[in-house]
């Protein structure tokens, strides 16, 4: 039987991954180990086995999960993470397995979103405003060239994933209507309290400042072989923590499609994948950034036809095949709170996901 291990036992998609693992369209089984830096993640419950790993950035990661790899026979690894992805991606050729994970030059500057928009810029995909800045000065200049007051302004990390550092910066008086029927998101705040989070820093992180695009958001799905690429666009039409918790596919959106092309031929970027967009006050999508990994709400891409991840295990096991798939447009993924209940000795009597 063959053995895969998933990464990030404790992502938020971890369930839809091992869905699309064990409900592929072949009836295939496979045997599932899953890891995570903390010691029960819901994926351990989900999983035939389950290892607790250093972090990434620690000097035994490589070797600790090298151990695990031969010591449960593993086949393929299907990375969930962005903090693990660069280094699997550097360090694939020493592991005794096939790793679902593009080349390391390649995920470098996937994961950049900075050279992610002078990707765009290259190759003719839209792109917002931007400036990369490097202290208060800079920063304080950058918000007001791009519209502030006026207009909202978008300061993200260079270096992120999800959510982490992003903040609308706003000047916009929160009304009563709003008060009492938006729930919060803690990503907007006035200039004058973000500026005081750098007061008597000593090093500045690299931030990028945007425009803020009101329109829709859609996150791309993308399977990628030498011999095919398909795409699927959907509209994140509901989002919490930054994952989707209501998506509908687009197929319909051909400009997405075709600026997504462009970005993984150039980017060279295989297996499965993703990117963001989001449309302008003229409905222009343009990029937010690029995900080099399995997507969180990437079980969307099965319900439309085509499961990246089974097939992305496929290709990893057996290069260069080509696959057919009849996609369907207009299919909605609603996610909703589960979980697991589990005795002392952590085994699970109880399954809602």
């Amino acid at each position: 039987m063959t053995t895969i291990l998933i990464t990030g036992a404790g992502a938020p998609g971890i369930a839809g991954t091992i869905y699309s693992v064990r409900q592929n369209p072949d009836k295939k089984p496979f045997r599932i180990i899953s890891t995570d830096i903390s010691e029960n993640p819901v994926g351990r419950f989900l999983s035939d086995a389950f290892y607790v790993l250093p972090k990434p950035e620690s000097s035994n990661y490589l070797e600790i999960l090298k151990d695990i790899v031969r010591k449960e026979n593993v086949d393929v690894i299907i990375p969930q993470t962005t903090r693990e992805i660069d280094l699997l991606s550097k360090h694939k050729a020493s592991l005794d397995c096939k790793v679902i994970v593009s080349g390391g030059e390649n995920i470098a500057r996937a994961n950049d979103k900075y050279l992610i928009i002078k990707e765009c810029e290259k190759t003719g995909v839209p792109f917002p405003k931007y400036f990369l800045v490097t202290d208060t000065k800079s920063l304080n200049d950058a918000i007001y060239s791009i519209g502030y007051p006026e207009k909202k302004v978008i300061v993200k990390p260079r270096m992120s994933n999800g959510l982490r550092g992003v903040r609308i910066i706003t000047e916009q008086i929160l009304t009563l209507e709003s008060y009492l029927g938006d729930k919060p998101s803690g990503l907007e705040i006035d200039l004058t309290t973000f500026m005081k989070i750098f007061e008597g820093v000593e090093t500045f992180p690299e931030l990028l400042v945007t425009e803020y695009m009101p329109g829709e958001e859609y996150s791309v799905d993308v399977f990628r072989t030498p011999k095919q690429t398909v795409i699927i666009p959907r509209i994140r039409k509901s989002i919490r923590s930054g994952i989707s918790f209501e998506t509908v596919v687009d197929l319909q959106r051909e400009d997405i499609i075709a600026y997504s092309q462009k970005l993984a031929e150039s980017l060279d970027l295989n297996y499965c994948f993703g990117f963001q967009f989001k449309l302008d006050e003229n409905d222009v999508p343009k990029i937010l950034e690029s995900n080099p990994r399995v997507q969180g709400t990437m079980i969307a891409a099965a319900a439309a036809g085509c499961n990246m991840i089974y097939y992305s295990i496929v290709e990893a096991l057996n290069p260069d095949g080509t696959y057919k798939f009849d996609l369907k447009d207009k299919v909605e993924f609603k996610r909703y709170w589960g979980g697991v209940g589990i005795d002392q000795q952590k085994n699970v009597i109880i399954e809602s996901i």
